[in-house]
């Protein structure tokens, strides 16, 4: 097939394109270097007539930390246009494409069950407001033009990727990388590990081969649905800051956690009886094997990501 990615060079883009070139299929991959999806008829430009079988949106304006509540209108703003100008491009130009996109989990209330048929209900928590309707839109447009035209979609909503070759850029970190990036500084260069919240805040992750996985294997088989994609095992902080410390053997007990900074969302498991519905033989990496790769992979970059010694 040919297969075209926006969002190429992202965390899942990246592991994306290797997975679908190895299996054999023709995969243009976009990044904002190649194109800048703010502007109407960038792809259409970019791609000069150009058929695709299947899209893979997984373009978006997201960081890691404060970003989301420090910038609410700026992320709104380019993600609608973004959004809007690939679906378009879709609409007008792929039709017969199937088109495969990112929710994310931050569009759930989280006072209610994190089940797809609530992903429209109740509102996002004030932190992620903007981003999180946007994503909600996002799953509109799709439902809105397959029902007047009859195009094809997936909607996936990830709970958080990890893996080894994230990102080096600068940008702050996923949650399971800081905590990593904490706990082996302090095993390194002898600072203090402060974690925020007691580590009783339950997190879900899977790994980005894992999600890539499920996702392929429920796209052969299905569309037009929204399906939440997690691993099923939450845990919490603290219980991934003891699999961190075994692993770099560092002496869980000097962590410090400080109650009085903000922790986020107590809980924020999904539901995933939908996708084990679909992949009732889905199998996944150990956690501990998982949280291996991102360890060894902080120190094979640990000069960029760890930063100075003091």
């Amino acid at each position: 097939m040919k297969i075209l990615i926006t969002g190429a060079s992202g965390f899942l883009g990246r592991h994306l394109c290797k997975r679908l070139r190895k299996e054999g299929h023709e995969v243009i991959g976009l990044s904002s270097r190649d194109c800048d999806l703010t502007k109407q008829d960038s792809l259409n430009k970019v791609l000069a007539g150009q058929r695709f079988n299947q899209i893979f949106h997984l373009a978006a304006l997201s960081r890691a930390g404060s970003y989301c509540l420090e910038h609410p209108g700026e992320q709104w703003i380019i993600n609608q246009k973004i959004d809007t100008n690939v679906l378009s491009f879709w609409k007008e130009m792929q039709p017969s494409a199937k088109m495969i996109t990112m929710g994310s989990s931050v569009a759930y209330d989280p006072e209610l069950p994190l089940k797809e048929e609530n992903y429209l209900r109740g509102s996002p928590i004030k932190n992620y407001f903007a981003y999180g309707n946007g994503k909600r839109m996002l799953y509109i447009g799709l439902e809105s033009i397959h029902r007047e035209w009859g195009l094809n979609y997936l909607f996936f909503v990830p709970s958080v990727l990890y893996g080894a070759d994230y990102h080096t850029d600068g940008r702050p970190l996923h949650f399971i990388y800081d905590l990593a990036r904490k706990i082996i500084r302090g095993k390194l260069y002898g600072d203090e590990v402060v974690l925020w919240g007691d580590g009783e805040q339950t997190r879900e992750l899977i790994h980005v081969e894992d999600f890539i996985e499920a996702m392929l294997f429920i796209n052969q088989r299905h569309k037009n649905e929204i399906v939440n994609l997690g691993s099923g095992n939450p845990q919490t902080i603290k219980n991934f800051a003891k699999v961190i410390c075994e692993i770099v053997d560092y002496d869980f007990s000097r962590i410090r956690f400080d109650i009085s900074k903000p922790s986020g969302a107590k809980s924020k498991v999904l539901d995933i009886t939908k996708m084990k519905s679909m992949y009732p033989e889905f199998s996944q990496k150990s956690g501990g094997q998982g949280i291996k790769e991102i360890v060894d992979w902080i120190m094979e970059n640990k000069e960029v990501i760890l930063g100075e010694k003091n």
